[in-house]
């Protein structure tokens, strides 16, 4: 028996000369003969969201998950620095016609029609242009380590359309 691990199920996959069971939480549940098979049976498993440790901007324009948080905590601390200021904004372009930017601002870069959020124990924040706020109010961002496909991930309520990269987005 063979068991692979996804992000939100097991997948158990049994090869037999003689018999086929299919599986449930409680064991085995009914045996078919047969000469050679494979069953794929699959299981829930529990979603391990981590806890906000930090406090949150009453009325954020983007929603900094754990991950995300984390991540950025590190590259505070990477960059050696006191603060970090994250700015965030849209351009035209990228496969849906406008995508994410991301880059790290000094204070002084910070515009008066800005958007800030500001995470005070962090020592982190987040900065948004006036135009891209119509774009980017409600995302969420967070963050993977996966080999494949990982860095910070993008959940927009406003795009109608996305991309399979996740970095850009149509309205």
């Amino acid at each position: 028996m063979r068991t692979i691990a996804r992000k939100s199920l097991y997948f158990l996959f049994l090869a037999s000369t003689t018999s086929a069971f299919t599986i449930s939480p409680s064991g085995v549940q009914s045996s078919i003969p047969c000469k050679s098979s494979i069953v794929l049976q699959s299981a829930p498993v529990e979603s391990f969201e981590q806890e906000v440790d930090y406090q949150q901007p009453e009325d954020a324009v983007i929603l900094i998950k754990p991950k995300a948080m984390q991540r950025l905590r590190e590259l505070r601390e990477k960059e050696k620095k006191d603060s970090l200021v994250l700015r965030m904004g849209v351009r035209n372009g990228g496969c849906s016609g406008l995508s994410y930017v991301m880059d790290f601002s000094k204070e002084e870069d910070i515009q008066e029609d800005d958007a800030v959020d500001e995470y005070p124990d962090e020592k982190i924040k987040c900065v948004v242009d006036a135009k891209s706020m119509l774009y980017l109010y409600g995302l969420e961002l967070d963050y993977s380590d996966e080999l494949i496909g990982g860095g910070f991930k993008f959940f927009n309520p406003n795009a109608e359309e996305s991309c399979g990269c996740g970095s850009s987005f149509g309205v």
